[in-house]
């Protein structure tokens, strides 16, 4: 095929042949920052004759595995339509096929270069639909990958990848308690350590361990980028920690990775990335469902009853989304049945946030996003938000943000307004605490709602405490 080689080819061409940034740059002989101007740029910069020649040169090197893997690149990015929805892109060549090492690599060098100003336009490749499920199912289906490694004096000892993994315990419970992507970008610089350190040779369970350490990072870098507002970024972290998991044999880790991607999918309304059409809301939800659903399959014997009523809160969650309270109701009861048969000394560490208090704050939620279609349910969501908020651990608060926040909007789709009013004063005092995006989305969303009452003496007053706030967002 005849190529026009802009920046965007160029990428394409890089990722097909599988390598670094770095890499590629050796192999053409060219400077590394013009590799990485060419990946931000894309179709803005066209390629001069010497570096189209060098690009044709390489092509024409490559296996015929990989040329396929570039023209198919090549070929999507001239069949899209940039007047669609600004999802639905499909993944780069060698997302799935490529050494995890490369793309973490890949993945890490942009992320850490990215300017503030460009986190809205990372909106524009998050995947959805067949593009994205269909080349997550066919690589769960096949063989675990083995990762080469390179020849090296001295390897990681067991106490250090012990120590490593505490490390990514301890950012990950940050996250849990504050969210809002503070410490993102020293998560990013431990996951580029312990992916180099992947590369060097170590017995079995050294590298179980590094992988699963490499998972965990992943997927907090994942939660950060999303509750940062960068919700490519945070797909594509999903990603490399489903790799990581499956690569350690932890079946209940990539379980958990993949109901982080299905949750992501479940949320982008929030983020203008539906449209607010809600044909489009509803395709989001089955792709979740389809996400989950695949992880029930591929682990779910392997999983423990913790991690099992997680993935029901997930399923209900598609089902809320889809309007069938029958099945919601339905699924939530599994949840709750397979909550009661926890064992917490047989739980990954990782899975202890998700206890009774957890359960009630999903569901109601879920109920609540019912309650907006249908106010008969806004009681119901009322009462298991309220059990949520009693049961919460003081120091979640992100989760108490949402639960506050919940209770303020259920009270004002009942119509006890005054009463939302008082809850409202005390959710903006825990709102306060914390700089997680999700909450913020919430917030403006909330603030929204309360304009219809905004003559109201009481509601004028919140309004007055949220408009800072909500200018912020």
């Amino acid at each position: 095929m005849q190529v026009k080689w802009t920046g965007t080819e160029a990428t394409a061409l890089r990722e097909a042949l599988g390598l670094t940034q770095k890499r590629f740059a050796a192999r053409a002989g060219i400077a590394k920052s013009t590799v990485t101007k060419w990946r931000h740029l894309g179709d803005a910069i066209e390629l001069g004759d010497k570096c189209t020649g060098i690009m044709e040169t390489m092509l024409a090197r490559a296996t015929p595995e990989q040329r396929a893997r570039f023209i198919t690149a090549v070929e999507a990015n001239l069949t899209d339509d940039s007047s669609v929805d600004s999802v639905g892109a499909p993944w780069v060549p060698g997302i799935w096929t490529a050494e995890s090492t490369v793309v973490a690599d890949d993945l890490i060098r942009e992320d850490l270069v990215l300017d503030r100003r460009q986190v809205g336009r990372a909106l524009v490749g998050v995947v959805v639909g067949a593009h994205l499920l269909e080349p997550l199912e066919r690589w769960l289906l096949s063989a675990s990958e083995v990762t080469p490694a390179r020849v090296t004096a001295v390897g990681v000892g067991l106490q250090e990848a012990i120590e490593l993994e505490n490390a990514a315990r301890i950012f990950r419970e940050w996250d849990d308690q504050f969210g809002g992507g503070l410490r993102r970008k020293a998560v990013i610089g431990q996951l580029s350590e312990v992916n180099d350190l992947l590369r060097d040779s170590h017995p079995p369970e050294i590298k179980r361990s590094l992988r699963r350490t490499l998972a965990l990072l992943a997927e907090t870098a994942a939660t950060m980028s999303w509750d940062s507002g960068r919700q490519q970024k945070a797909q594509q972290y999903y990603m490399l920690a489903i790799r990581a998991a499956r690569a350690a044999d932890d079946p209940a880790l990539c379980a958990n990775a993949m109901a982080g991607m299905a949750r992501q999918l479940l949320s982008l309304d929030h983020y203008g990335l539906a449209a607010q059409r809600e044909s489009v809301e509803r395709e989001r939800a089955t792709d979740a469902l389809e996400v989950i659903r695949l992880a029930q399959d591929q682990f779910g014997d392997r999983v423990t009853p913790t991690v099992q009523a997680m993935l029901y809160t997930r399923e209900a969650w598609v089902y809320g989304k889809l309007g069938r309270p029958t099945a919601f109701r339905r699924i939530c009861d599994n949840a709750h049945e397979a909550l009661s048969n926890s064992d917490a000394s047989a739980d990954p560490y990782w899975i202890n946030y998700f206890d009774a208090a957890e359960l009630a704050g999903t569901i109601g939620g879920r109920l609540l996003d019912m309650a907006r279609r249908e106010s008969a349910f806004a009681l119901e969501a009322a009462d298991h938000i309220e059990q949520a908020i009693q049961l919460r651990q003081p120091n979640r608060r992100r989760s108490s943000a949402l639960d506050q926040l919940g209770m303020v909007e259920a009270r004002f789709i009942e119509g006890e307004v005054e009463e939302a009013c008082r809850i409202g004063q005390n959710a903006l005092a825990v709102v306060g605490q914390t700089a997680s995006d999700r909450v913020r989305k919430k917030l403006v969303k909330l603030y929204s709602r309360t304009e219809e009452f905004a003559n109201v003496g009481v509601m004028a007053e919140l309004r007055d405490r949220m408009r800072p706030l909500v200018a912020t967002a």
